[in-house]
This record gives structure tokens, C-alpha cells and sequence, in this order.
């Protein structure tokens, strides 16, 4: 997958600017907050449906401006899916058809209301542009992904499932309705002939959703505890355990439901089911993640977010973009070394900002774009 061609209108300080980026890596350089990151932001919107840095309403929208608007052009493989079971990551699934098809996504956004467009049809959901662009992005808040809540870890979970597990939208949307559903009538102290209805149908998805998630999270292992190794090998041996959000060894979901009615009543939601699943990394040579240092808990997060990406690209015959933001002040210049290397050796299109080019890209001229952010413009200087 790479990306030909970015516009972006209204986006904070960007009133209107495009970008078309090259192959490989792509380097945004410029002063703090000259608006790098924004370029990055861009892209991860139209990839998810949100940003990074908080919602459209809280400041995406250039002051003065009704609505924001970014419009991707890219290119991929024609007639790209799925291959289960999901593959070892780190070795691209083949493809035989090499011809690149050229797709376009455009998406105006006011905070609450919306309009998109995918290969100019319109699209009556965010999340089918979210499923034609897959992008990857490390930037300041990913440490929370092994610091912070649960619900981060299985947003990362369900974002892999998305592009790879056709069978799993379709899944996590009953699941999510019958949650809705059960948490109003616990609210309002409904009958259990109206609880147990809704039970069935979380019992019914929930099961096969918890083991998609379990079993991604398997596939994950092997690409993580390499990756763990050559990017920081002071973390030791990494070993990913899934919690599944009940005592599923022990019974099934249907009979969890049952035993916590009385107190999801009091409560007034449901306690247990995949929306309390998480999965943790242990570390052979610490104690835990609370005894992870900033650094470590971003690296480790580095590693998770480029175990996915290779897995990605296992299961789907083509990379997903990667944006990386301030590199520098994330990594140390021997792990932004390995970082880079790594990116190199990938067939990934990359995007990188810092104040200034990463060091080892300096002596590699012919691997990498470089791009001036400032005042609102961007300018190709390499």
C-alpha cells in the first residue's frame, strides 16, 4: 500500500496543502509545532475514523473554518483479502497479480457531522474508509498501549481483526448492540425473560469474538518476541497472554452472565464478557509492566504496533503505511538506528517527523523524501 497523493483543507494550521510522498521513507522536517505532526494525523483520521490527539471537535477544525477535509490517493494490490489461518508475520503472503490499482478516499468532517467518499461512491459508514486504508502510527501517547486502560489494548486487537478477519465486523457490531441493549435494561431493572434473551445473543457472539482475539493475539507472538529481541533485547524473552474478561476456563459465558446478574443489576451494566478483555506482555527480566521504565513501555509498544504491521502484511500481501512521529525524541540513537534499519528492510511506506533528518538517513539520500513543514506549507526539498 502506498500512499500517492495527501490534500488536506482546514486541518488546524493547514488552511490547504498536498503532499504527494514518495515510495519509502518520508521525512517531515520543521520547527515545533509547524504542523508535521498534522500531516501524520491526516492520514491516521482517514484510517480510523479519529485522531490521535483527541476528537475532530477539539481542535482539528482550522479556527474559523466550518469543516475539515483530507482526500488520499493511494495504490494497492487489486483483489487483496484475507488468507486464514493467519500466517507467520514477517514473511509477506504472496501475490501473483503485481498490478497496482489506484484508489481514492475523501472525508469532510465538522465535529459531528460528516461526509465521505470512497472511489467516489459515498460511504454510509466511517468504518468503510476505515477498512480500505490501513495505517500504523507510533507517536507520543502509544506507551498506552502497554501503561494504559484495556480498552486500548483491545482497540488494538480489533483494528488487526478488522483488515485481516472478514467475519469479525459483522461479529463485534452484534456484540456491541446486545452489550447496548442488556446495560439499558439492567438500568431499568428489567425482567430476567428480557435479560436472558440478550444473554443468549452476548453468549452467541461474545464466545467466537473472544476467540478471534485470542487467536490474533497468538499469531502476534512469534513476530514479537523477534522483534523484542533485535529492538530491545534488554526486555529479555516477551510473552503475550490474553485475558479474555471472564473466567473462561472455568465456564462459559452464558452461565458468567447468569452468576453476575444480581450484581450487574446494582451496578447497572455488565461486568464481565470480551468488552472486559485485555492481554498483558510479561518480561523475563521484569517483574511485571508496572516496573517498566517510560522508555521500556514505549518501546515495548513500538514492538507491538511493528508485530502488527508485519503481521498485516503476512496475512494481506502488502504493508501497511507506518507513521512515526519525532522519532528523535522518542528513541535514542541507538534504538532510532535499529528502528530504521528495520523500516528499511521493509517493503512499507514510512513516514517520519523530527526537527530534523534522522542521522543514519543522511548517508542513504536515495531511500528517502524529505519534506520542509512550515507556515502552513510543505515544500519537497529532497
Amino acid at each position: 500500500m502506498q500512499v500517492t497523493r495527501l490534500d488536506i483543507h482546514q486541518f488546524r494550521r493547514f488552511e490547504q496543502v498536498r503532499l504527494l510522498p514518495g515510495a519509502g521513507i518520508n521525512v517531515l522536517v520543521g520547527d515545533n509545532g509547524a504542523g508535521k505532526t498534522s500531516v501524520l494525523e491526516a492520514l491516521h483520521l482517514m484510517a480510523y475514523g479519529r485522531s490521535f490527539r483527541g476528537r475532530v471537535g477539539d481542535g482539528l477544525v482550522r479556527d474559523g473554518a466550518t469543516a475539515l477535509e483530507v482526500f488520499v490517493e493511494w495504490r494497492e494490490r487489486p483483489g487483496v483479502a484475507p488468507r486464514p489461518p493467519l500466517p507467520d508475520p514477517g514473511k509477506p503472503a504472496d501475490d501473483s497479480n503485481d498490478t497496482l490499482r489506484t484508489r481514492k478516499a475523501g472525508l469532510r468532517h465538522a465535529g459531528r457531522d460528516w461526509d465521505g467518499r470512497l472511489d467516489g461512491s459515498p460511504v454510509a459508514q466511517l468504518g468503510e474508509l476505515c477498512a480500505a486504508l490501513a495505517v500504523v502510527t507510533f507517536e507520543p501517547g502509544s506507551h498506552a498501549l502497554v501503561s494504559g486502560p484495556g480498552e486500548v489494548r483491545r482497540r488494538y486487537l480489533d483494528w488487526g481483526l478488522f483488515h485481516v478477519e472478514p467475519t469479525f465486523l459483522p461479529l463485534w457490531r452484534r456484540y456491541s448492540r446486545a452489550l447496548k441493549q442488556r446495560n439499558a435494561l439492567l438500568k431499568a431493572r428489567a425482567s430476567d425473560a428480557q435479560l436472558d434473551a440478550w444473554d443468549r445473543e452476548l453468549a452467541e457472539t461474545g464466545e467466537p469474538l473472544g476467540r478471534h482475539r485470542q487467536h490474533y493475539l497468538e499469531s502476534l507472538q512469534a513476530g514479537f518476541s523477534r522483534l523484542g529481541a533485535e529492538l530491545a533485547p534488554a526486555l529479555g524473552q516477551l510473552r503475550l497472554q490474553y485475558l479474555p474478561g471472564w473466567r473462561r476456563d472455568e465456564l462459559p459465558l452464558a452461565d458468567a452472565l447468569l452468576l453476575s446478574r444480581q450484581r450487574d443489576l446494582q451496578a447497572g451494566f455488565t461486568s464481565v464478557g470480551p468488552h472486559r478483555a485485555d492481554w498483558r506482555t510479561e518480561f523475563s527480566t521484569l517483574p511485571g509492566r508496572e516496573a517498566l521504565s517510560r522508555g521500556q513501555a514505549k518501546l515495548t509498544a513500538l514492538i507491538a504496533l511493528f508485530a502488527q504491521a508485519e503481521l498485516h502484511a503476512a496475512s494481506r500481501g502488502e504493508w501497511p503505511v507506518i507513521g512515526f512521529d519525532d522519532l528523535a525524541s522518542e528513541l535514542d540513537r541507538k534504538h532510532q538506528a535499529r528502528v530504521l534499519e528495520w523500516l528499511l528492510a521493509s517493503q512499507a511506506q514510512v513516514f517520519v517527523t523530527g526537527t530534523e533528518p534522522p542521522p543514519m538517513l543522511e548517508t542513504q539520500e536515495e531511500v528517502a523524501t524529505v519534506f520542509h513543514v512550515e507556515h502552513g506549507t510543505i515544500e519537497r526539498i529532497r
